[in-house]
Parts: C-alpha cells; sequence; structure tokens
C-alpha cells in the first residue's frame, strides 16, 4: 500500500503530520485517479452517445469502457446491468422510485435497524406514497443483525428487502449471501447498499445474487457525484424509468414516448462521463493492488486499533466489540464519573494534533438513538492507512481525554 501515490496526505494540519481516518466518508484519491479528470477535460472533453465527431465518439468510448470496468470489479454479467448514477443514494432513490411503481398498497419493504438514512428514508418516503407498509429487522444483543427476526418479518406482502452489506457505523459485515438465498424463496426483491463494502471487501454480485446493489466511486478511491446501481437485467428491463430527459427515450413525440435500451433507460441527462473515466482509473488502481490484500490489510488495522483502545482506555465503550470489522470502528469514552466525553469534542481535539475522523450520529441516527448515545466518535480505515497513524490517534486520543476529562 503506497500512500506516496495520494498527494493529500503528505500536508500538515495544525503543524502535524496529517492522520486521515474518516475514510468511511470519502476516499482520498491517488494521482493517478487526480490526473486522469485533468487529462479528459484536456483530451476529449465531448458529450457522448449524441454526436458523429471524434471527441464525442473517443468521450463515448471511454465512458462505455468505464461502464464495462465496474461491471467486471462486481462481476456481473454484462455492463447493460451497470446503470451510472449520482452516488449510492442516488441509485437507491432510483431503485425505490421504479421498484415502487410495481407495488400495490399494504405491500411491504423491510429495512434493517443498521441502515443509513440513504436506505431508510427513500423507502420511508415510498411506503409514505404508495401506502406500504416499512418493517424494520432488529439487532441482537452484541449488534449484529437478528436474522432469524428478519426471516419471521418474511410474509406474502413483502416485496422488497433493502439492506446494507456493511455498516457505516457498526463495521459489521452482514450475511448477505444467506439473506439473499432465504428472501429468494420467498419472493423477495433484495437491493444491497454496499457504500461501505465495497472500498473494503470483494464483491461479487452472481454469487451473492442480490437483485440490486448500490455505491458510490468516491468511496473507492474515485470521484465524487458518481455511483452505481446495479440491476439484474431481466429486473431492469420489465420496470419504468425513474427520470424523463434525454438519452432515456427511443421515439419521442408529443402523443407518446417510447424508452431506451438498457442501461440508458435509467439515465436521463448527459452523464459524468468525465466522472465515469477517472472511476474506472481507481477501480484499476484499487484492482492492481487486490481487494483482497486490501481487505486483509484493513482488518488488521481494525484489529490493532481496538486492540490498543482497550489497553489504552479504561473507560472505553467499543460499539460491537470483539466482532471483525471491515474499516470501521465506533467508540465513547467516559469520564471517571460515568458522564460521557462529548464526541464532538474528542473530533476537535483530535484534529487540532492533525488526526481526521468523524463524530456524530453518521446518517445512522436511528442506530444511534437504540444505541443511547448522542453520537459516537468513528475511525475508518483506507488502503493507505499505517501503523503509525494509528500510533498517531491513540496518542493525540490520550492527550485530548486527559484534557476533556
Amino acid at each position: 500500500m503506497n500512500s506516496q501515490d495520494f498527494p493529500i496526505l503528505g500536508q500538515q494540519i495544525h503543524g502535524h503530520r496529517l492522520a486521515y481516518l474518516d475514510n468511511a466518508a470519502t476516499t482520498q484519491k491517488p494521482q493517478q485517479v487526480i490526473d486522469s479528470i485533468s487529462y479528459a477535460y484536456s483530451h476529449f472533453n465531448a458529450n457522448i452517445h449524441r454526436a458523429t465527431h471524434t471527441l464525442a465518439t473517443i468521450a463515448t468510448e471511454h465512458h462505455e469502457h468505464a461502464r464495462q470496468t465496474v461491471a467486471g470489479f462486481i462481476n456481473a454479467r454484462n455492463a447493460k446491468e451497470i446503470v451510472f448514477t449520482k452516488g449510492t443514494t442516488d441509485a437507491i432513490n432510483t431503485a425505490a422510485f421504479t421498484i415502487g411503481e410495481t407495488l400495490s398498497e399494504g405491500d411491504e419493504v423491510i429495512v434493517s435497524a443498521m441502515e443509513h438514512h440513504s436506505n431508510l428514508v427513500p423507502w420511508q418516503m415510498l411506503c409514505q406514497r404508495k401506502k406500504l407498509k416499512l418493517r424494520v429487522a432488529p439487532l441482537k444483543d452484541d449488534l449484529t443483525l437478528d436474522t432469524a427476526q428478519l426471516y419471521k418479518l418474511f410474509n406474502s406482502r413483502t416485496k422488497v428487502l433493502s439492506i446494507a452489506h456493511v455498516s457505516n457505523v457498526l463495521g459489521i459485515a452482514n450475511p448477505i449471501e444467506k439473506i439473499v438465498k432465504e428472501a429468494h424463496k420467498n419472493n423477495i426483491i433484495v437491493l444491497i447498499d454496499a457504500a461501505q463494502s465495497i472500498p473494503h471487501l470483494p464483491v461479487d454480485v452472481q454469487k451473492i445474487d442480490c437483485d440490486f446493489l448500490a455505491f458510490s466511486a468516491h468511496k473507492i478511491y474515485g470521484p465524487t457525484g458518481i455511483g452505481v446501481l446495479y440491476g439484474k437485467q431481466e429486473i431492469l428491463e420489465q420496470l419504468p424509468p425513474y427520470q424523463g430527459g434525454g438519452e432515456m427515450i427511443n421515439h419521442v413525440s408529443f402523443e407518446n414516448t417510447t424508452y431506451n435500451t438498457l442501461p440508458y433507460k435509467f439515465e436521463a441527462g448527459t452523464p459524468d462521463f468525465i466522472g465515469s473515466y477517472a472511476f474506472g482509473k481507481a477501480l484499476e488502481y484499487v484492482e492492481n493492488i487486490g481487494m483482497e490484500n486490501i481487505a486483509e490489510h484493513e482488518r488488521n488495522l481494525c484489529r490493532l486499533v481496538e486492540r490498543q483502545l482497550k489497553e489504552k482506555f479504561n473507560n472505553i465503550k467499543i460499539y460491537a466489540e470483539g466482532i471483525e470489522k471491515s474499516g470501521v470502528i465506533s467508540f465513547n469514552i467516559l469520564r471517571n464519573d460515568g458522564s460521557l466525553i462529548h464526541p464532538y469534542d474528542i473530533a476537535m481535539l483530535l484534529d487540532q494534533q492533525g488526526v481526521a475522523v468523524r463524530s456524530g450520529h453518521h446518517c445512522a441516527e436511528p442506530l444511534i438513538n437504540l444505541l443511547g448515545v448522542v453520537g459516537t466518535v468513528r475511525v475508518s480505515f483506507g488502503l493507505y492507512n499505517e501503523e503509525n497513524d494509528i500510533n498517531q490517534l491513540i496518542a493525540a486520543l490520550s492527550k485530548s481525554v486527559d484534557i476533556l476529562s
């Protein structure tokens, strides 16, 4: 893992080396990705699919090559199953709206208690609009998903299960292959929120057998503003489009419009063809390292941090302690009198020492409420993080706790 590929990591923050540990929010970009954006604007900035001139042809080829790269990265059957979106949130909203058009009053949608707002609010909106019922799968005492209770929620009215692969607060990976298999026995469509798994774990949509999967480029060392909705071709072909406009059409008249083939039916308007080019470069970068290598590296970092946190701090609460995590650890620290040191205060003092972490409810407010706290301190890793970052975190945290206690 070469942190020197990431120019932003070479700077100092408040006179300290930067230990960037907020990767669950967004990852930093390697020089190759940064350069690819400049190259694209300098060499083939032209609207794709709609012109015959040379620049447009080159831009179109690069955009569709990026789609092929994404398809290969997640082992989709073909590139028609890759819909480019603005990100995970946009992808889930797209799926929720278009699936929702096929549902009827009284049908049910299931989410879990650990979901990010992006995998909760769109389904709430759909349920309110279509008069559906939203049901929530609970967690066990150790904060893992209670799959037994989840399966008990399945019934003849259950039409959709939308669930995170990895929790953005807890770092726990759900057993999605087993969950998908059980859901399919009950003819339930399954969407996987892979925003937090795609940077940390190999993801194979054919092995998982999910019907939909959503993720963002900026979580996996790519640019902001672009993401993916994977969908099985046979399902996407049956669903109506989410938005209308250019590119998603076949023929238009004032009397009627027919829609384009996949995946363009779901890609209204000018796509981010510069972003897709950079996205492809980001995936090539991580593939050169190997997702298995990245996964093992980050698992080791999680184990190291959890061990050092427990050794150094007596009054610490690590959420889902002892359970293997994928790139994320959340915790809180108590004073000797049992009162909570506010996670925001800890994050501010860490920043003063060059350590970037996240504090708050992490866009998973129902889960934080379930934990019974105002928020947590979240440490999250990327492929470029090293033991030096962990040592800096622990030292800075010790000073911060001394001040705040």
